[in-house]
């Protein structure tokens, strides 16, 4: 699918546009004398600058081009005369113009200045906190006597078309003007957008149409309705649920007006579905009052269970559950919602709504189909500026592989985090600033004013819209309860909580304002609070006659032919393709264009791969990885691959795309196997884990049919995502019954190359593991990792696979696979001795592994002659198949050992869980031995000279006469 082309534009004006503010006109004017007078001591980068707005002007004395100023510094003076015959002097700069008496130097240019200067910062003086505190002092350049204005220039007169028309009014109307506009309850930061063309848009809405147009009396009305669901919601469950957790919105209740004028705007402007991502502050109020789950549902949700045992070791408390629905605006349209589940690591759902997104974008496969889903995320301020993976998902917001046309960001802004202060959990003056990376809109507004809520969320949807980009609007307001309702805020908020305590609610505040307008009479707006009480009394009444409603299901449409749950042994095992086929695929994967140079190592590269095509060698590992791609290609399967370095490959194995080394054109051989192959997305990623990842099990969750896939550097760095591993990934399908098939692909192996490249540490995993959640591997050959990706997709099971993947294994001399092993058979959760030198009645030991290891294990058997001691090899750790692995130990029936062995250290790897498992199988006499490194604390040594010493250590003690 194509990327959107609607982006915001970034033009050479820009820069010239941000400069051009009130307290830099001195410096930029000193800037342009000194450049007449000495080109070469300028920096070439402010000629483009003085051309625009200076314009040309020929070279002087033969030297660099010189530019004639405009009317910025020498304005046009013109008499004139005011309607009472005095004389005027009329000063002219492009769209201002100003009629004073008596003649008055760059009277113009100082009033264009003082309207920057507001432009850019206002925002800091702007009445967004509904607490009313105080805030900064007024900054300098907000002052009219810094630009040399006097008290009676105040009542020159001033045309300025964008704020008033035609309409020519006073310089003291047109500086309140821009108090109202810029300082008022709602804040703007836009300045500092690069793109002329958005910000100028942008302007434009603010100053014209005061942001977005509302008419009070047609909307207030509807406005009100939203406050009073919002609050009627929490004070019927306040009275209700006495102490119960609900992290309630109470205190900042314009969230739902917001939301409900923002999904009108969007519904007209095309989006047909919106993804929300959230935490907890808000969520039910959303869920019911957004998203229409019944009030029975949710009221329900609080009454004891009345089945508990239905509910042992699985679900999720209410406020981290999802939802989806379909709203019908007030003008007729459907939107469809989706609320992603979201667990207490409260900003990691950002990446995973934006996978899906994208995922349901690429599915729509339409050219304005980002135009038509949109993401919607929901944000704490301690949390927005305080967790690491706001910044990582916000880096994604322009990257190719990852963008969705643009986030709605709303912050919840309570100002204060659990019991901590704003000064204490952020260095800067908003909770929004991490998001000025992006060089987005930010909109503060006072959460006490509805109606400048309202105008700013429809703003910020028509800015999404046009120009493809985030927007954060930030609703600034307070939390009129603890950070849960048992807690007590007044311990260590006790100014704060006296203020709260003293505010009236909003939807009061916003009463009287209808009423005072008269735009509604206190007999009307009684009648809409009474009403949804009522409503609320009988539904409560019902709910206790009735037991707790089933949960929805969560594997409708696109998921309806696949299914979660436990599996049976050997499921989905058995994926072989044809000799021809695999002949067929293998010949075209090394068919490159005879115009493509391709580097000469590269070269040799695709050699050894044609010999895999002919049959004259086995597949190596990245072959094995290509045929699995290219087999599930041409029969129609997605393919998505991302992370570090992915294209190549870290180890310079995959090599994806072949780039000209003339051109830098990539020639990808898997996007040439035909016609109606299915398409194959491989993207170089962030150097971020968490994001990432997150992101790529988003997509996951849209696309079942879809073969999706996430490589890290190293296996050891998926630490940096682990809240998305232990949250989303593994425990999913269990809390939310949410499916996934994600592939993980992590390299692993002991290689001398030290702590923090040896270990994927398995046994996090193999630790989070339980009723058939996910399948662990650490594989030994292509034709195994072959079968295991087809698994992923062939199979009606979704399941998320982590693989161990290899590194040294990449170009072992034994760690291939002939082409039998690709059409012949499937996928071997456990591989049987199969050295012909093993005579199965003399063996005395048997030996079980997993990985590489298994290799350094046939050398030194090799190589020391050992033919007494069998090796069997586990290639799927979890679910760990008993009967198979009872079957490939029992032909050695003198076998007086059982011992597994691993190179990670004892307290690390697969041990710890393999133990007790085979004790279940074998029995524990005798006890199954261990053997490999000891217990550390580090995954391993530093040292390559130790490491070998402890790897032909370990390799020797697992063939001993006598185990230690």
């Amino acid at each position: 699918m194509k990327e959107s082309t609607e982006q915001a534009s970034h033009s050479p004006q820009s820069l010239a546009d941000t400069q051009f503010t009130g307290e830099n006109l001195a410096f930029i004017e000193d800037l342009y004398r000194q450049y007449l007078e000495d080109p070469g001591s300028v920096d070439t980068s402010w000629e483009p600058i003085f051309e625009e707005y200076f314009g040309p002007q020929a070279p002087l004395n033969g030297g660099a081009p010189h530019f004639k100023p405009r009317s910025i510094f020498e304005p046009a003076y013109i008499p004139g005369q005011a309607p009472g015959g005095d004389a005027v002097w009329v000063d002219k700069l492009e769209g201002i113009t100003v009629r004073a008496p008596g003649r008055t130097e760059g009277f113009a240019a100082r009033v264009e200045a003082i309207v920057r200067a507001f432009r850019l910062h206002g925002h800091l003086i702007a009445g967004i906190d509904p607490l009313d505190r105080p805030r900064h002092t007024s900054p300098p350049e907000l002052e009219p006597s810094l630009y040399g204005f006097t008290s009676g220039d105040l009542k020159a007169r001033v045309h300025y078309e964008p704020l008033f028309g035609s309409r020519e009014v006073t310089l003291g109307e047109l500086l309140q003007r821009l108090r109202d506009i810029y300082c008022g309850h709602i804040a703007v930061e836009y300045q500092n957008m690069p793109g002329s063309q958005s910000r100028t848009w942008l302007r434009d809405q603010i100053e014209r149409n005061d942001y977005a147009e509302l008419n009070p009396t047609e909307d207030g009305p509807h406005i009100l309705d939203s406050l009073v669901e919002a609050d009627a919601f929490e004070t019927f469950l306040h009275k209700k649920y006495v102490g119960a957790k609900r992290f309630s919105l109470s205190g900042g209740e314009s969230l739902i007006p917001m939301l409900d004028f923002m999904l009108e705007e969007a519904a007209g402007l095309g989006v047909e579905e919106v993804v929300v991502g959230m935490a907890h502050r808000g969520r039910l109020n959303v869920l019911h009052n957004i998203m229409n789950k019944p009030a029975e549902a949710m009221f329900s949700e609080f009454e004891k269970v009345q089945t508990p045992e239905d509910y042992i070791g699985s679900s999720d408390v209410k406020y981290h559950m999802g939802f989806s629905s379909d709203r019908t605006t007030r003008s007729g349209a459907s939107v469809h919602l989706s609320l992603c589940f979201n667990p207490s690591h409260l900003e990691f759902v950002n990446p995973v709504v934006l996978g899906r997104v994208r995922a349901k974008q690429d599915r729509l496969g339409t050219e304005g189909a980002r135009q038509k889903l949109l993401p919607l995320q929901l944000h704490g301020d301690a949390a927005f500026s305080g967790q690491g993976i706001v910044t990582e998902s916000l880096n994604l917001a322009r990257v190719k592989g990852y963008n969705v046309g643009g986030t709605i960001h709303v912050v919840i802004n309570n100002q204060i985090g659990f019991t901590t202060n704003p000064e204490d959990s952020r260095s800067t003056t908003y909770a929004t600033d991490v998001a000025k990376m992006l060089e987005v809109p930010i909109f503060h507004v006072n959460g006490d004013d509805p109606e400048a809520c309202v105008r700013v969320m429809k703003l910020a949807m028509r800015y999404r819209q046009r120009f493809g980009e985030d927007v954060i609007v930030d609703l600034v307001c307070y939390r009129r309860y603890g950070h849960n309702e048992g807690d007590e805020p007044r311990f260590t908020q006790p100014e704060m909580y006296g203020s709260i305590d003293a505010a009236k609610p909003v939807r009061e505040k916003y009463v009287d304002s209808l009423i005072s307008r008269q735009i509604m009479t206190p007999a009307q707006t009684d009648k809409v609070w009474n009403t949804q009480m009522d409503a609320y009394g009988e539904v409560f009444k019902e709910i206790r006659k009735t037991p707790l409603p089933k949960s929805i299901s969560t594997l409708d449409g696109v998921w309806t032919p696949y299914h979660g749950g436990p599996l049976k042994s050997g499921d989905g095992n058995n994926a072989p393709i044809s000799e021809e086929l695999f002949k067929e695929l293998a010949h075209k994967l090394v068919d490159v264009p005879e115009s493509h140079n391709v580097h000469r190592t590269l070269r040799r590269f695709l050699k050894g791969r044609e010999k895999v095509a002919t049959g004259e060698s086995p597949a190596d590992w990245g072959m094995g990885e290509a045929l699995a791609f290219a087999s599930l290609l041409v029969q129609g399967t997605r393919i998505r691959m991302s992370g570090q370095d992915v294209i190549r490959g870290t180890f310079s194995h995959r090599h994806a795309a072949l780039f000209d080394t003339k051109t830098g054109e990539g020639y990808w051989p898997l996007r040439h196997l035909g016609e109606d192959q299915g398409s194959l997305e491989i993207y170089n990623s962030t150097l971020s884990e968490n994001a990432v990842l997150g992101f790529e099990y988003g997509f996951s969750l849209d696309s079942p049919d879809a073969l999706v896939l996430w490589e890290a550097q190293f296996g050891d760095f998926v630490n940096g995502a682990q809240v998305i591993i232990d949250q989303f990934i593994n425990s999913g399908e269990d809390k939310w019954k949410r499916l996934s098939g994600l592939t993980m692909l992590l390299p692993h192996g002991y290689e001398g190359q030290g702590p923090e490249h040896s270990s994927a540490r398995p046994e996090r995993f193999l630790q989070l593991c339980a009723g058939d959640n996910m399948y662990v591997c650490n594989l030994t050959t292509p034709a195994q990792y072959f079968h295991a990706l087809r698994r992923q997709v062939l199979h009606s099971a979704r399941k998320p696979l982590i693989v161990m993947s290899p590194k040294s294994l990449l170009r072992h001399k034994d760690a291939v696979s002939p082409m039998e092993d690709f059409t012949q058979a499937g996928f071997q959760p456990i591989l049987k001795e199969s050295r012909p030198e093993i005579k199965a009645d003399k063996v005395r030991r048997v030996l079980l592994c997993s990985g590489k290891v298994y290799y350094d294990l046939c050398d030194h058997a090799a190589e020391q002659g050992i033919d007494d001691v069998a090796i069997v090899r586990v290639e799927q750790l979890y679910p760990l198949d008993g009967k198979l692995l009872k079957e490939a130990v029992a032909p050695f029936k003198n076998a007086s050992e059982l011992v597994w062995v691993q190179e990670e250290p004892k307290n690390m790897g697969a041990w710890h869980y393999i133990f007790p498992r085979l004790i279940e199988i074998f029995g524990a006499n005798p006890l199954p031995a261990y053997v490999g490194r000891i217990a550390s604390a580090s995954p391993a040594t530093g040292a390559y000279e130790s490491h070998e010493l402890e790897q032909r250590s370990l390799v020797s003690q697992a063939f001993a006469k006598k185990l230690d």
